[in-house]
């Protein structure tokens, strides 16, 4: 029986702030932003290339803001990874080598922390 992740809840408190921070500054894609009512939104939002999207939104009952801590992305090239994210505003950590391993770490608005991930090929 497959069972795939493919989506995964991260609390905010601003969603229009947290949604520009992943599209505008991290990179992701805005697949859906809707309002089916009762004081409810829901957006979705993929990083280029991964089949696992991240939700955010208002009345889903999610987590405390800020309580998500090192979701993992994994880059080809966390050096270019890392590059590309400082250009766009975002504040990342140095690249930091965990015996051929290498992460680099940084945080949305709210204080969910991410951190790319660069494993060897074997």
């Amino acid at each position: 029986m497959d069972m795939k992740l493919e989506l995964v809840p991260v609390p905010v408190t601003d969603v229009d702030r947290a949604k520009l921070f992943y599209v505008e500054k991290v990179g992701f894609h805005a697949d859906h932003d809707v309002q089916p009512g009762n004081g409810m939104r829901i957006v979705q939002l993929t990083p280029p290339g991964s089949p696992c999207s991240i939700v955010i939104g208002n009345g889903m009952g999610l987590s405390e803001p800020g309580s998500l801590k090192a979701l993992h992305l994994v880059v080809a090239d966390i050096n270019k990874a890392r590059e590309a994210l400082a250009d766009r505003g975002v504040v990342v950590s140095e690249v930091n080598d965990m015996g051929g391993v290498k992460y680099v770490y940084f945080g949305d608005p709210d204080g969910n922390t991410w951190a790319l991930q660069e494993i060897p090929a074997h």
